[in-house]
């Protein structure tokens, strides 16, 4: 079936989905070589002071645990951003911030910046001076509730849903040309390699002055409503051959990394069917190393 004819269905399957992700607590992927001994590593920051969809006691758990079996020290961080909240992290985790705890469809157009302009300096600032962030974003509203900090770092979000016209998987690969060459996608060596990730849904964006991880390619779109979900044939598109999903960059001393989409960091049971979604899904094999890669590569072991 089409995109544009499965739209309604989408919609109601998506906001069901949302409605009852659960972490899979029981997800625990190989990891061959731990890059630390368990909690000694540097430390790593989630992200819980804005309305997060995702924190590492909930549909985040299963990213927390596995950077813990890396050796990483994982915390949560309830407290606005500034120079002395972000003094005790390495790597800062911001996964799908909002606004606030409102419904998706109630949310003013366009959406609201889930941090203020104190925050969104003193993040800058920090990562200027040697921190590591990683900025996940996933599709509307909560692109839009992150494209002033990404715009901090020449990153435009664009608040959509970016999307498959025919019917199959997100899927990105070396091989195609979609999942770019990098020491992400090479790691330390042949076992940490990455030739496949899977992500779900998310929006798409532009980074001009990054270097690309995961480009879309021909045969996607960014569906553009004013309501999140709410999907019309006369919803505008634009055309998402190009855009990112995933990309990394230096910042003055520190570095930084941007996704488009959430889940793929996640492993979570969606649904009343338990349906896997993220690392534990078909065709998403290769994502815990790949989170494992983006870690490195933040901390400069990659």
């Amino acid at each position: 079936m089409r995109a544009r004819l499965a739209l309604p269905m989408l919609a109601l399957l998506a906001v069901a989905a949302q409605a009852q992700q659960v972490p899979d607590r029981d997800y625990l992927p190989a990891i061959r070589a731990p890059l630390y001994p368990v909690e000694t590593g540097p430390r790593v920051c989630v992200d819980a002071a804005h309305h997060n969809f995702h924190t590492i006691d909930n549909r985040f758990f299963a990213f927390g645990a596995l950077l813990r079996r890396d050796g990483y020290r994982v915390l949560g961080n309830a407290q606005k951003f500034d120079a002395a909240s972000l003094r005790s992290c390495d790597v800062l985790v911001i996964s799908n911030a909002q606004p606030s705890d409102a419904e998706w469809n109630t949310y003013p157009y366009p959406t609201p910046s889930a941090f203020d302009g104190d925050e969104i300096a003193a993040v800058r600032v920090w990562v200027d001076a040697g921190g590591s962030l990683l900025l996940i974003a996933d599709h509307m509203p909560l692109a839009g509730a992150a494209a002033k900090l990404a715009a901090a770092f020449d990153v435009e979000f664009i608040d959509g849903f970016a999307q498959r016209e025919a019917d199959g998987f997100d899927l990105f690969s070396r091989g195609g040309a979609t999942l770019a060459d990098h020491p992400i996608t090479r790691g330390r060596g042949p076992r940490e390699s990455v030739d496949s990730i899977r992500t779900f849904t998310g929006q798409g964006f532009r980074a001009p002055h990054a270097q690309p991880l995961i480009v879309l390619p021909r045969g996607y779109v960014v569906r553009m409503p004013r309501v999140a979900w709410e999907f019309t044939p006369d919803t505008p598109v634009v055309p998402g051959e190009g855009l990112l999903q995933g990309a990394a960059l230096t910042a003055g001393r520190g570095r930084v990394a941007v996704f488009g989409e959430a889940a793929m960091f996640s492993a979570q049971l969606a649904g009343p069917d338990r349906r896997p979604m993220g690392m534990n899904a078909p065709g998403a094999e290769r994502n815990h190393q790949f989170v494992l890669n983006v870690l490195h590569w933040l901390t400069r072991k990659l």
